[in-house]
C-alpha cells in the first residue's frame, strides 16, 4: 500500500507559478510511475503529467505542455509539479497518483487527497 499526500496548492494570479509536491510512504516508491491529474468542478478527472519510475521520461497533456514540469526524487519519495504561466482554466483540484505508466486515471490504484489550485484572472 502506498500513501500519498499532496501539498503546495493555493490561490495565484494568472501568469503566476505554483509548485505542488506529493510525498509517498508505505511502499517502494521507485517501483511506481507517478502522475498528476486534475479535476475541475463539473468535469471529469483529467491527465496532466506523468513520469517514469526512473524519472528520465516525462509526458504532458497538450493543455499544459511547455508550462508545467513534473519531476521526482526517488531518494526522498517525492514527486513535484512545477506550474508556470498559470491560466484561470488551470483551476482545479490536483491529485498525484502512483501506478502504471498511463494517462488513464482508471488504471491508478493509489491517490492522494488532492490539493486545490485556484488561478484568478
Amino acid at each position: 500500500q502506498v500513501q500519498l499526500v499532496e501539498s503546495g496548492g493555493g490561490l495565484v494570479q494568472a501568469g503566476g507559478s505554483l509548485r505542488l509536491s506529493c510525498a509517498a510512504s508505505g511502499g517502494t516508491f521507485s517501483s511506481y510511475s507517478m502522475a498528476w491529474f486534475r479535476q475541475a468542478p463539473g468535469k471529469e478527472r483529467e491527465f496532466v503529467a506523468r513520469v517514469t519510475m526512473s524519472g528520465i521520461t516525462t509526458s504532458y497533456a497538450d493543455s499544459v505542455k511547455g508550462r508545467f514540469i513534473i519531476s521526482r526524487d526517488n531518494a526522498k519519495n517525492t514527486v513535484a509539479l512545477q506550474m508556470n504561466s498559470l491560466k484561470p482554466e488551470d483551476t482545479a483540484v490536483y491529485y498525484c497518483a502512483a501506478g502504471p505508466l498511463s494517462d488513464d486515471a482508471r488504471r491508478f490504484n493509489y491517490w492522494g487527497q488532492g490539493t486545490q489550485v485556484t488561478v484568478s484572472s
